[in-house]
């Protein structure tokens, strides 16, 4: 009987609101902080105001002031309940619940959110310090995109795989940021997702140079897609996994 991927259970759909009226949609997934778990997505998300020009994202003007996550509800697989995280701690919306980028703060367009409503959730975090098996990476391997493309599923609550190739080499910094270039045919609502390079098993190159057989599929967390270089173009920025990591384990009891 074949099974669902883990990280089809892994990608969470987001819906941005202010005071439960719905402004736009994206994608986040959870991991382990030492202060417990946090959610994943882009920052410009979270903001609601683009990252290059500070302007609404949602075409109403609106400025999302909650994050309603959906979540795997536990032992139920293929359930999801929505629960509802605040941005803000204060009514005066200015003391901002996520934590920014330790070095790069504004400038990264990923962040973590704690989180708080965990009744009766299943947690399926990524750690980005151990991000998968050391396979080989390099210009015009395969990843995919995991998410959730104009608010769109592929049944239920379960994301979309969109796989495009990595466009750039990944110890070169696009930007002079931490930053892997793909190219992937990839859309709004997936802001927030993980990028992943997965395979389904058998014989799979590895970075040392040598090749490994796997009776069961792989994968390596690459980074967060957080948009494409421009509007006319398919080239996709993904925040690499070293930079989550450096978030992550920012946050300290």
């Amino acid at each position: 009987m074949q099974q669902i991927a883990k990280p089809s259970v892994q990608s969470l759909f987001l819906q941005m609101r202010f005071n439960g009226q719905p402004l736009s949609t994206g994608t986040g997934f959870v991991s382990l902080s030492a202060k417990g778990p946090v959610l994943i997505t882009n920052r410009h998300n979270l903001t609601g105001r683009r990252q290059d020009n500070d302007k609404p994202i949602s075409p109403t003007g609106g400025i999302p002031n909650e994050v309603l996550v959906f979540q795997n509800l536990k032992g139920q697989l293929g359930s999801w309940q929505g629960k509802i995280e605040p941005l803000y701690s204060d009514p005066e919306y200015e003391e901002k619940r996520w934590v920014e980028h330790p070095v790069l703060g504004a400038k990264a367009d990923f962040v973590a959110l704690p989180l708080t409503q965990l009744d009766d959730v299943e947690l399926y975090p990524y750690d980005p310090g151990k991000p998968g098996e050391d396979m080989l990476i390099g210009p015009a391997e395969s990843v995919s995109v995991i998410g959730f493309p104009f608010g769109i599923s592929a049944g239920g609550l379960f994301p979309v795989w969109a796989t495009g190739f990595i466009a750039s080499e990944p110890i070169v910094d696009f930007d002079d940021l931490p930053i892997q270039l793909i190219d992937c045919r990839s859309r709004q609502g997936q802001s927030g997702s993980p990028v992943l390079a997965y395979r389904s098993g058998g014989m799979v190159a590895m970075a040392d140079g040598s090749s490994a057989a796997f009776a069961r599929p792989v994968s390596k967390l690459i980074g967060i897609y957080s948009g494409r270089i421009n509007a006319e173009s398919d080239i996709g920025i993904v925040w690499k996994t070293s930079a989550i990591f450096d978030l992550v384990n920012s946050i300290q009891l």
